[in-house]
């Protein structure tokens, strides 16, 4: 094989690539949204367990979380404005994983609330907070993946600037 071929298909490989990064981010805020936005009083008593904020602001945060999740899952998923949309997921990546480091090395048994109801853990159970930043890291590089190479295929974004 040539080697000069080489960068002309990885070239035409980025955009694919993208696509599936955006199509997984979009995922994950899609379903987690999803299962929040029908328990916002979980969704706050989750952000509460954190312990990081006044239980008010916590209900505020909790109440509104859901729905900007789901937003940029919806954003993601048409592939509007998807550089700013994985901008803002990666900075909600930055805060959930300092959110789960802070409540690990404050000693707390919580359920990160990211795909539940969140809250404290009882009945033995213990917190996984090494696997929970393992994955949000995961996610964190599916946004960096997008500020990098935003360009997707099957995205709104492509669409008003007439590519194909």
């Amino acid at each position: 094989m040539d080697l000069r071929q080489q960068p002309n298909r990885l070239a035409a490989a980025w955009p694919w690539i993208s696509t599936l990064a955006r199509l997984g981010l979009a995922a994950v805020f899609l379903i987690a949204g999803g299962l929040k936005v029908t328990d916002l009083a979980a969704s706050a008593r989750a952000v509460n367990a954190y312990d990081l904020m006044s239980y008010d602001t916590a209900k505020v945060i909790g109440a509104v979380q859901p729905f900007l999740e789901i937003a940029l899952g919806l954003l993601l998923l048409i592939g509007i404005a998807t550089r700013l949309s994985a901008i803002i997921a990666a900075a909600l990546m930055v805060i959930f994983i300092a959110g789960i480091i802070s409540a690990w090395a404050r000693g707390l048994q919580i359920d990160c609330g990211c795909f539940s109801k969140g809250g404290e853990l009882t009945g033995g159970r213990t917190a996984q907070y090494g696997l929970e930043i393992l994955r949000d890291v995961g996610f964190l590089a599916l946004a960096g993946i997008l500020i990098w190479k935003p360009r997707s295929r099957f995205s709104l974004d492509g669409v008003l600037l007439g590519e194909r």
